[in-house]
């Protein structure tokens, strides 16, 4: 805490020289020329250099570092005169730098993060369906939604129930995982069901990240559609409208 900036620059360059990850506050300018040219004035900010030789510059508000560069940056710490603190990050494709100038520092800390941890982003398949049914579009543009969870006698009950821009019905199955060929098969006991009540064509389509093996082929024999669906996508929808209410969206 509010280290004199000789100590500052020996930690700077222990930190960098052991891959830890750096964060520094203090009264900056900042200062990028490479692709294009920025200048910020002084000002309290933050300050972090990762392990892997990224750079972020913090203001006091705002998520998005205002300066930025990435990994595997060449770095240079001195002090000017005694008196600023240097920190030059370059890098030579594209040729580019970022310099920091600090006149005083707050807080200055090194450490050393384990993380070997994996990152999972967790959508059910509910989750999925609800997302869908937000943005039909994620299956096929113009679909128009009729319903959810719709009985088709003993075969069970579709996922969504739609209707297409050319006026067909739609069954459409959807899988969290990479969809089986049980799930193709599924699919068809319900189009087959709905066939016998409608007086229109039907079609199914499958939705999933991906298709194990034999899906593919079964699915082209039944004549259905398969479309990609990734539960990234899905979160990304839903994730601005928790609390929306799938009843608004049916038509």
């Amino acid at each position: 805490m509010s280290p004199q900036l000789t100590d500052c620059r020996d930690l700077i360059i222990h930190a960098i020289a052991k891959q830890k990850v750096l964060i520094v506050a203090g009264n900056c300018t900042v200062n990028y020329e490479g692709r294009a040219a920025s200048k910020l004035t002084w000002g309290e900010r933050v300050l972090m250099i990762k392990a892997d030789g990224s750079v972020l510059v913090h203001r006091r508000s705002g998520y998005e570092p205002v300066n930025w560069q990435p990994p595997k940056c060449q770095f240079r710490v001195s002090l000017d005169n005694g008196k600023l603190l240097s920190v030059l990050a370059t890098r030579q494709k594209p040729k580019e730098s970022l310099r920091l100038l600090f006149d005083k520092v707050t807080m200055a800390v090194a450490l050393s993060l384990a993380d070997e941890g994996e990152f999972a982003m967790h959508v059910t398949e509910e989750q999925m369906k609800r997302a869908i049914m937000l943005d039909p579009s994620l299956v096929e543009p113009g679909l128009k939604l009729i319903s959810e969870e719709t009985r088709m006698g003993e075969s069970g009950f579709t996922d969504v129930y739609a209707e297409d821009a050319r006026g067909c019905l739609v069954v459409i199955e959807i899988k969290r995982n990479p969809a089986s060929p049980e799930a193709a098969l599924q699919l068809n006991r319900y189009v087959e069901t709905l066939r016998k009540r409608a007086n229109r064509p039907v079609r199914g389509i499958l939705t999933a990240p991906e298709l194990r093996s034999g899906t593919s082929t079964l699915l082209a024999r039944l004549g259905y559609d398969y479309k990609a669906v990734s539960p990234e996508r899905c979160f990304q929808i839903l994730k601005p409208r928790t609390d929306a209410r799938l009843s608004e969206f049916l038509q």
